[in-house]
């Protein structure tokens, strides 16, 4: 064989070396990539064959990673189906309401196994242009879950939107609804606080709290003020009570969610007939931002927003005790429709 043959055939050799080695490696790193996003148990032998009572609390990859990154890494619709998970329409949707509790309430109930929540605040039922885009649409803003979970998602703007009650009845009309309340007064100024912030941010000025809420001209509360209204509870609800029956709220103490939050969870387990799951090693309470934090399992953690939790400003005790006064009757009302009372003024 001539010199110039021998080193042509050397150079085949290398390159068919060098290929299959590449190929090796690529399977290797493949499996391993897929092994790492597999469940700790397979899909069959974790959810089908046992009662949902019998989940045991996700693992990193089975409650964080969602299918999103799954679908990122592994690049096909059809390998998400490999894994059997959907994305469902919301099973229960936290409709209100602001500066209620409403991320707070959403960040806890995904301790659960069974459940999973939307992200972000989709604004489906009460932002016209969304809703022109259709319910496809909305269902493709839900996270990715195994047929055996339930989605949550919450949007509070819902409670105090006019159409959102009927265009939810279209889609669901047996949906399970929270509404998560705080005492009205408090919700009004908290709701102040947040949009104050927001105007601070941007070096604006803004009326006080007081100016907003009492009307200059008559002296009383201003009803026109947004914060007021969305704290008449009685008002929002009667407009969804012409669609759904009481049976399907649930009514959550977003005061009691704050200073002591696993009652308040354990009812809601039972409303959306959940087992009970979420326990007080999930929830330890954080000195430092001086509210509850979660803890899923003895590696991952978290604390709600750094803007939960503002400091109010102080506001004139007798325009907070005439607040009071203008909010009883409305609150007694409230009570009678839904059956649970608050220590309210």
């Amino acid at each position: 064989m001539l010199p110039a043959q021998q080193a042509l055939l050397r150079q085949k050799l290398l390159v068919l070396g060098s290929l299959a080695i590449g190929s090796l490696l690529y399977l290797v790193a493949r499996v391993g990539s897929l092994d790492r996003l597999q469940p700790i148990c397979s899909v069959e032998s974790r959810l089908a064959p046992r009662p949902l009572g019998q989940i045991l609390l996700r693992t990193l990859q089975y409650k964080r990673g969602s299918a999103h990154e799954l679908h990122r890494v592994n690049g096909t619709q059809e390998q998400v189906g490999l894994q059997q998970l959907v994305q469902q329409l919301p099973h229960a949707i936290i409709i209100g309401v602001r500066k209620g509790g409403t991320r707070a309430l959403l960040e806890m109930l995904n301790l659960h196994p069974a459940v999973v929540k939307a992200s972000q605040e989709i604004h489906f039922f009460d932002n016209d242009r969304n809703y022109a885009r259709g319910v496809d649409w909305y269902r493709q803003k839900m996270p990715f879950s195994f047929p055996q979970q339930i989605t949550i998602e919450k949007s509070p703007a819902y409670f105090i939107t006019e159409e959102v009650p009927e265009r939810i009845f279209k889609m669901n009309s047996s949906i399970k609804l929270l509404v998560i309340v705080r005492e009205p007064t408090t919700r009004a100024i908290s709701d102040y606080t947040q949009v104050l912030e927001g105007k601070e941010r941007k070096n604006k000025t803004y009326h006080k709290f007081e100016k907003l809420a009492i009307d200059a001209n008559t002296c009383e509360v201003n009803t026109k003020y947004k914060a007021v209204r969305t704290s008449i509870y009685t008002k929002h609800l009667e407009r969804w009570l012409k669609y759904f029956p009481v049976e399907q709220f649930h009514i959550v103490d977003g005061d009691r969610l704050i200073v002591d939050p696993l009652p308040e969870l354990q009812l809601v387990e039972q409303f959306l007939d959940l087992p009970s799951r979420i326990s007080q090693y999930n929830l330890y309470f954080n000195a430092t931002r001086g509210f509850y934090c979660l803890r899923f399992n003895v590696v991952f953690s978290k604390c709600l927003a750094g803007s939960k939790g503002r400091i109010h400003p102080d506001v004139d005790p007798s325009v907070v005790a005439k607040l009071q006064r203008f909010f009883h009757p409305f609150n007694q009302k409230f009570y009678q429709i839904t059956g649970r009372t608050f220590s309210w003024p």
